[in-house]
């Protein structure tokens, strides 16, 4: 089975200079954790709840009044091809310990997401449970 056999497909992408309020609304709309941040027709960062939460909300010096998607965003984003090997995806995202992986097509353009949700569905019982330990264990 493909990564692009599973994936959440057509993800959108917003500024880096998007307010982190936004960000939270999009969020709760969408029903989703995660937003990827693009600029130049290129993926440069991913906001998750829990960026917002700890790299933003629970320091002194944050104004969320002013906070944009730059300031609370990871870098160094990792990705997965649409066209690897589902297996490979998963231990690739059990290694870095995430939840969610971009996809990116032969034009190296994000195209979908790779999600624990679209792994816990698709793949393998015993692939899925030594995902989910990894991903599940403390930090």
């Amino acid at each position: 089975m493909k990564v692009k056999d599973v994936m959440h497909k057509g993800v959108d992408w917003v500024s880096p200079e998007t307010p982190v309020t936004e960000l939270a609304k999009l969020m709760r709309a969408r029903d989703i954790g995660s937003i990827p941040i693009g600029q130049n027709d290129r993926l440069v960062g991913m906001v998750t709840d829990r960026d917002i939460v700890c790299k933003g909300l629970a320091e002194d010096d944050f104004d969320i009044r002013t906070a944009t998607a730059r300031d609370v965003m990871t870098t160094g984003i990792h990705c997965c091809s649409e066209d690897d090997d589902l297996a490979k995806a998963i231990r690739h995202m059990e290694e870095l310990k995430i939840r969610r992986l971009p996809v990116i097509n032969k034009n190296m353009r994000m195209i979908g997401i790779l999600s624990v949700g679209d792994v816990g569905q698709a793949a393998p019982t015993e692939l899925v449970s030594e995902y989910v330990k990894s991903v599940s264990a403390h930090h």
